[in-house]
């Protein structure tokens, strides 16, 4: 198992950002070097002049008076003591040599001096040397470098989180329209004209105009297939009609009856074919606000007029919508037709606890559909042998139009098998 993030957006943020930390890191630790050198430096240059004029005034001074001037010789990490100091070892650390060797380039030629160690966690020397008069001085060092400024800690912070931010705007700049280009592909519906916008920087502009190219080819293809199906199916139309009057005519009455039958299945082919070829164009009725409560009620009157078993469960409340009414009519005989010829008969009912979508269900008592079928009854002219055979007399391309007529109206049909045995058919349109 890697640890390697499965996100495109949280990789590059990764990348994008250790690289600018190492960087930023890189720059800062020069800067450091340079500045602790610089410091360093300065920090011996004072030493040496400082410590050179302090022990000047004190061997000229009385040495009734040197006592009143060690505080104002004093310095941060420096002063003055008048006595021999404390015994100890040689300094040894490379901080301690560096002032150890400014102290005998400027004092050595004038006055002996010797080093000790103090004990201690940091480095602390001292060093004794001997005034003109025969008087014991001694220089009490800390050698240390200049404190960091408090703000800067603050700083650094702040440039972190600065990096962090212009990274994450960065790679989202980068990733956004990837992105995009990925739901217009996982919601590219043939039926519907929806191009991608093409806005943005040039590469996304071009990936824009290829995905709207292929969409155009994608629909002329399947217009062609639909037109193609219209003629066959509208030109079939004439010579059926010759058979049948030919047919009616035969004298041998069993057989003159299986050929109508079948010339009657060859017609009702036809027809739904030209239905399913009209149903792949783009919808030219115009969208009206109703009802759907008592929209659908009505459509279950109907049924139950000429007696079909079909109950509505209907609701309380008020389900405006705004649809093509005789497109979803449409849609809901198919549907409803093929409960009642497999389950005979169906419970409509609405879902409306979704503040997006208001849910059409259509449930059914039959046999249902395996699930490893359920995608596939959508494709036209496909059907379950094991549970809809041809004596029903049905062209698979019900639910085929249901699906693409749906489609068309922005919403979407599902098929699930019911637990306690039938099929619930789902059309899903969005609230306007």
């Amino acid at each position: 198992m890697t640890l390697w993030p499965r996100s495109l957006l949280a990789r590059l943020l990764i990348i994008v950002l250790a690289g600018l930390l190492l960087a930023n890191a890189l720059s800062m630790t020069l800067v450091m070097v340079e500045r602790m050198h610089s410091a360093r430096t300065v920090m011996l240059g004072n030493l040496e002049y400082d410590v050179a004029t302090s022990v000047a005034i004190l061997d000229r001074l009385p040495a009734s008076e040197r006592a009143a001037w060690l505080p104002r010789l004093e310095r941060g990490n420096y002063r003055y003591i008048l006595g021999a100091g404390e015994p100890g070892a040689a300094p040894t650390d490379k901080r301690s040599q560096d002032a150890i060797r400014t102290l005998k380039e400027t004092l050595a030629a004038d006055y002996p001096l010797s080093f000790t160690a103090v004990p201690g966690s940091v480095s602390h020397i001292q060093a004794h040397l001997t005034l003109h008069d025969g008087s014991p001085l001694t220089i009490d060092l800390i050698p240390r470098m200049p404190p960091v400024a408090s703000w800067l800690p603050v700083v650094l912070i702040l440039q972190l989180l600065l990096l962090a931010a212009c990274s994450w705007i960065a790679v989202r700049q980068v990733i956004r329209p990837f992105s995009q280009f990925t739901h217009a592909v996982d919601t590219l519906d043939p039926s519907a004209n929806a191009p991608m916008k093409e806005k943005g920087p040039v590469e996304v502009q071009r990936a824009a105009h290829a995905f709207n190219a292929m969409q155009a080819r994608i629909q002329s293809y399947i217009k062609d297939r639909a037109q193609i199906l219209a003629s066959i199916s509208h030109d079939l139309q004439t010579p059926i009609t010759r058979m049948k009057l030919r047919v009616e005519m035969a004298e041998q009455p069993e057989l003159r009856d299986k050929l109508l039958n079948d010339l009657d299945n060859m017609s009702r082919l036809v027809r739904e074919g030209i239905a399913y070829a009209r149903s792949s164009e783009s919808l030219e009725e115009t969208s009206l606000k109703l009802e759907l409560n008592a929209w659908v009620n009505s459509i279950a009157c109907d049924y139950q007029d000429i007696g079909k078993n079909v109950q509505f469960q209907a609701s309380e409340a008020r389900l405006p919508v705004v649809t093509r009414p005789q497109a979803l009519r449409r849609v809901m005989t198919n549907l409803l037709d093929n409960a009642l010829k497999f389950g005979e008969r169906a419970v409509i009912a609405i879902d409306d606890s979704s503040a997006q979508e208001l849910i059409i269900h259509i449930r059914d008592a039959g046999p249902g559909i395996p699930e490893a079928e359920l995608a596939a009854v959508l494709q036209p002219f496909y059907r379950v042998e094991t549970s809809r055979n041809r004596d029903t007399g049905g062209t698979g391309l019900g639910l085929a139009i249901a699906a693409q007529l749906t489609a068309q109206l922005e919403g979407k049909l599902k098929l699930v098998n019911r637990a306690e045995g039938g099929l619930d058919v789902s059309i899903a349109l969005p609230r306007r």
